[in-house]
């Protein structure tokens, strides 16, 4: 039984949000600059639309995750 248990809060814990902020908001994707291969988690960024990106101070883009495939291309 100590094994179903440990199996069920392994599945628990992996299917939570990725709510790292402490807001309650869930996280939609994040910010990536392409020639750089900067990446900033959406919940970081702050006022509206796409940030720069800080190595280089292109703009940046969104890239959301497809949910709960477990795929992030």
């Amino acid at each position: 039984m100590g094994l179903v248990s440990t199996l069920r809060g392994v599945l628990v814990a992996a299917n939570q949000s990725a709510d790292r902020s402490g807001t309650g908001r869930e996280s939609k994707g994040g910010y990536w600059c392409h020639d750089c291969g900067e990446r900033i988690l959406d919940l970081d960024v702050e006022g509206e639309g796409p940030p720069s990106c800080p190595s280089c101070g292109d703009e940046m883009v969104l890239e959301r995750s497809p949910g709960s495939t477990g795929c992030a291309c």
